[in-house]
């Protein structure tokens, strides 16, 4: 058995996928928890992890970082259950989609058990174990937001983490920063795509559908627990951003309408110009 040791506790889509990426990460044994006998089955035959257990208990006084892995309420419960069985110094974090929420839960943990939250920027319209893959987080954004007694020591383990499963930099940033930005680029993107999905053409399209579609649509296909979770828990930020997609749209509307060309040509042209520049390379300034 390593000296060290690495569990992450939730083997699904993103759990199972870390724990195939820290394969060999600097001599820790990788350990995965999960209580669904299926997916530690799956685990073991396609060595997800170098052991799994169905009892955190077994894994959680030995671990020296903690990975939760599981829905944004799970973390909250399990961080509560749990909060005197993590080893004394060890590193807890996470990777959900929400901050704020999760950083409140973890002040239940006891003084000297360090929590820093954790987002990789990575997913896929699918969920389970079975769809895992190591190479889930290559070129992502990996992103942290420390409680302000996080250790530097652990910081520097985190980014020596995101290194190692590939992602491309890490951003630092606050709870709320992170909810904030998150409920516009992420949340915001899967209320579009489930709301094209209610439209009653969308089963009369086929034939017809094409890349730009098929892109818009890619994540309706949602885990509808996790979502409903992430947008429930993120809830103020989600709902000022939808907002103003509701006003984008509603000014978008009234020019299609008026049949003003003019004006028409003039909102395209803002709003492409704004893409572009969005997309020209230059310096990271958010690290």
């Amino acid at each position: 058995m390593a000296d060290k040791t690495i569990a992450v506790i939730g083997l699904g889509l993103i759990g199972g996928s870390l724990a195939l990426a820290l394969k060999g990460f600097e001599g820790y044994e990788i350990a995965g928890v999960d209580v669904s006998q299926p997916t530690l089955r799956f685990a073991r035959e396609h060595g997800v992890g170098d052991t799994v257990t169905d009892d955190a208990l077994e894994v959680l006084p030995r671990a020296d970082v903690v990975f939760l892995c599981l829905h944004p309420r799970g973390i909250v419960q399990f961080l509560s259950e749990h909060r005197g069985d993590f080893k004394p110094g060890c590193l807890v974090t996470d990777v959900c989609g929400v901050k704020t929420a999760i950083l409140e839960a973890s002040r239940v943990l006891p003084e000297g058990v360090d929590f820093i939250g954790c987002h990789p920027m990575a997913g896929t319209e699918f969920s389970g174990i079975e769809h895992a893959f190591a190479e889930m987080f290559l070129q992502s954004h990996f992103i942290l937001t420390p409680r302000e007694t996080s250790t530097e020591e652990h910081m520097a383990l985190m980014r020596r983490i995101a290194g190692y499963i590939g992602c491309k930099d890490v951003v630092v940033t606050t709870p709320e920063e992170h909810d904030a930005i998150l409920a516009y680029t992420s949340q915001m993107m899967h209320i579009i795509a489930v709301s094209v999905c209610d439209d009653p053409m969308l089963f009369t399209c086929k034939g017809f559908e094409g890349s730009s579609f098929r892109g818009c649509t890619r994540v309706a296909a949602l885990d509808v627990s996790l979502w409903t979770q992430l947008f429930s828990m993120n809830a103020p930020a989600l709902d000022k951003a939808l907002g103003e997609l509701e006003e984008n749209l509603h000014a978008y509307r009234e020019a299609v309408r008026s049949g003003d060309l003019k004006l028409l040509s003039e909102k395209l042209a803002y709003s492409a110009a704004r893409k572009r520049q969005m997309d020209l390379e230059g310096p990271d300034l958010l690290e």
